[in-house]
């Protein structure tokens, strides 16, 4: 119904905004992500958002970029996931990092946000594996280079020297985690 506003930033109280609009003072709930991005009080900007209504209220949420809008729509879709925890999720994970556990099936991320519990997070897993890569750019094969990337940079700070590091990491299976990759490759370096 509402799909966009623009206007002037009057409030910023996390996790919510006012922004007027022609007089009207329009509040919305917004992702950390969103709000650390915001200009200041008095400027003017433009907002992506959800309309939702409800029993007890109508809500409206705002988002910077389409990906955030996107995946909080996709977020709202999994069962047992409401408003509040879908802007946790994307306050504790960017979209590229929530779309990046999704594929790799990190279920580890996912736990670290506020509010998710490992059931709940089994089932963001489950049921949004495939639905957020292509509208955030997100590729399984990207996310795999990032995790090995990630596990590389882990055993040289350890103290492992980059001729170890790439040993341990040819062994590794494609689609392994960042933690499960950084434990099975200590594991292989500790045999060595």
């Amino acid at each position: 119904m509402i799909g966009r506003l623009t206007g002037i930033l009057a409030e910023k109280n996390p996790p919510q905004i006012v922004l007027e609009v022609n007089g009207v003072g329009y509040e919305l709930d917004v992702p950390m992500s969103t709000f650390y991005n915001l200009p200041a009080n008095g400027e003017k900007t433009r907002l992506l958002t959800h309309f939702a209504v409800r029993e007890d209220g109508h809500y409206l949420y705002g988002f910077l970029t389409e990906a955030e809008r996107f995946a909080f729509r996709q977020l709202l879709k999994v069962s047992g996931i409401g408003a509040r925890t879908a802007l946790s999720v994307l306050s504790g994970l960017s979209v590229g990092d929530l779309a990046a556990a999704v594929a790799q099936q990190e279920l580890g991320r996912l736990i670290k946000v506020p509010g998710i519990g490992k059931k709940t997070a089994e089932r963001l897993l489950l049921e949004l594996k495939g639905k957020l890569a292509e509208t955030t750019g997100v590729s399984l094969l990207a996310a795999v280079d990032d995790t090995k990337q990630d596990i590389s940079n882990a055993l040289l700070a350890l103290g492992y020297n980059e001729k170890e590091a790439a040993a341990a990491m040819k062994q590794l299976p494609a689609d392994i985690g960042t933690s499960d990759g950084i434990r099975a490759a200590l594991k292989l370096l500790s045999k060595v």
